[in-house]
């Protein structure tokens, strides 16, 4: 019989920052809605999306899950002393505008909002001409 051995960890003491203005990033897709809070270089500070906060199917893009969604990173963030937010979304999905209120709604001060959609230019190459 073999002995197994576990070694204790030191666990170092987790100094946290205290951070008052950073970025919102929101990506609302017609499936999901995907909410992080970074800090103004872009380190993240807390994420919370559709899946995670037990919504499962359809019910994972409406207006309704947003509001939580933000709801839940918020609460995550309120360690770090976030304060003021710019806001940046992505996407066309149900749960866009909900989200930006939710976050002034939970304590956020909304600075400025950014669409960052992407939008093609010139779309895909046609198809050939079918030839008889």
């Amino acid at each position: 019989m073999a002995k197994y051995t576990t070694k204790n960890k030191l666990k170092r003491k987790q100094i946290i920052k205290t951070i008052t203005s950073g970025k919102a990033y929101i990506k609302a897709s017609y499936n999901n809605t995907i909410v992080t809070l970074t800090d103004q270089n872009g380190n993240v500070l807390c994420w919370s999306s559709a899946g995670i906060n037990n919504f499962k199917g359809p019910k994972k893009a409406t207006p309704y899950a947003a509001g939580i969604i933000v709801k839940k990173a918020v609460d995550k963030s309120k360690i770090y002393g976030l304060k003021n937010v710019q806001v940046i979304v992505k996407g066309i999905g149900p749960g866009r505008d909900s989200a930006v209120r939710a976050l002034n709604a939970n304590g956020l001060n909304v600075v400025s909002i950014k669409d960052m959609t992407p939008i093609p230019h010139n779309g895909c190459r046609r198809r050939k001409p079918r030839r008889i």
